[in-house]
Parts: structure tokens; C-alpha cells; sequence
């Protein structure tokens, strides 16, 4: 054992220096930093399926999994639209669920933001406007941001979300 330690000692460190550090692949410390500068402090979604098929919210789930670390950056969901910053809203609006999507609204503290998922958020998709269906979520509530796609990917829908805050941020 003794001469192993020896044998270390002699010949030293052999490794390359690490490499400088880049501040520009701290994406993710930038992100939150963005937030609380916007916001003050994370930012609260709630997020209300109007009569989606879950697709979308199926790439909405995949946002808080290791891989996208949503909570990481800062961003999380909440339960109740009275302490939420964005209404994250997938799917047409089925008839029955108009009146829950205006209330829920009304019930999110101003200043706030929408972000319609999905084709059906978007345009209605498949069901339009029907005796079933009002349509897409800017025929019930006000839309900023409409991130299309069947469904979109986690990619499109952080992309959605952080338009949201940046034209939030410009609206100040």
C-alpha cells in the first residue's frame, strides 16, 4: 500500500485542466432570473382541460417529468386559479364547460395571461362550433398566446408559455 501511495505521489496529477466555465449554457438560471423579474417570484399556472381528447395534456404532464424540469425553471401548477399567473387552457370549449372557463377567468388575479394549447384551443380542431361545442378558447375568454399543433410537443408548449411572459413582460 505504501508503495502505491509512493507511486502516486511521484507522478502527480495527469489530467487535463477542466474546462473554462459558459455562462450562456445556464439556460436554466437565466430562465428563473427572467421569471422573478417579471413576476417577482415563480410563476403559478392553472391549467383547465375545456373538453380536450388529453393528448394535450398528456404533453402538458411530460413538462414536469426530470427530462423538461419545469419546477426547475421555476414555473409550476397550481391548484386554484386564485393564485395562479396563466390559465393554461387545452381543448374546444364544450358547452358545459363555458361557464366553468369564464368563472375560473374571472377568478384568476389580473394581471393575467391565456395560453390556448392545441389545435382544438386554437381553432376549435375537429369539433368547431357546434350545438356541443363553442369553439375554440377565444370565443369564451381572451387569448395571448396560441401554441397549435395535434398535440404540441413539450418543446412548442414551454415556448408557448415563455412568449406568454415575455409579452407580459413588454405589456408592463
Amino acid at each position: 500500500m505504501l508503495k502505491t501511495l509512493h507511486k502516486i505521489g511521484s507522478i502527480g496529477v495527469v489530467t487535463e485542466p477542466a474546462p473554462p466555465t459558459d455562462d450562456s449554457l445556464r439556460v436554466a438560471e437565466h430562465l428563473q432570473e427572467e421569471i422573478r423579474r417579471i413576476i417577482g417570484r415563480a410563476l403559478c399556472i392553472r391549467q383547465v382541460d375545456a373538453g380536450s381528447c388529453n393528448g394535450c395534456e398528456l404533453e402538458i404532464h411530460a413538462l414536469n417529468n426530470p427530462f423538461y424540469n419545469l419546477e426547475g425553471l421555476g414555473i409550476k401548477f397550481v391548484a386554484s386559479p386564485r393564485h395562479a399567473d396563466m390559465l393554461l387552457v387545452t381543448g374546444p370549449v364544450s358547452r358545459n364547460m363555458e361557464l366553468a372557463l369564464r368563472r375560473t377567468y374571472e377568478a384568476t388575479p389580473a394581471p393575467k395571461v391565456v395560453v390556448a394549447i392545441g389545435d382544438c384551443g386554437c381553432t376549435g380542431g375537429i369539433f368547431g362550433e357546434s350545438y356541443a361545442s363553442a369553439g375554440r378558447v377565444a370565443n369564451v375568454i381572451p387569448v395571448d398566446v396560441a401554441v397549435p399543433g395535434c398535440p404540441p410537443s413539450p418543446t412548442r408548449i414551454l415556448s408557448g408559455i415563455l412568449t406568454a411572459i415575455s409579452s407580459r413582460r413588454a405589456a408592463k
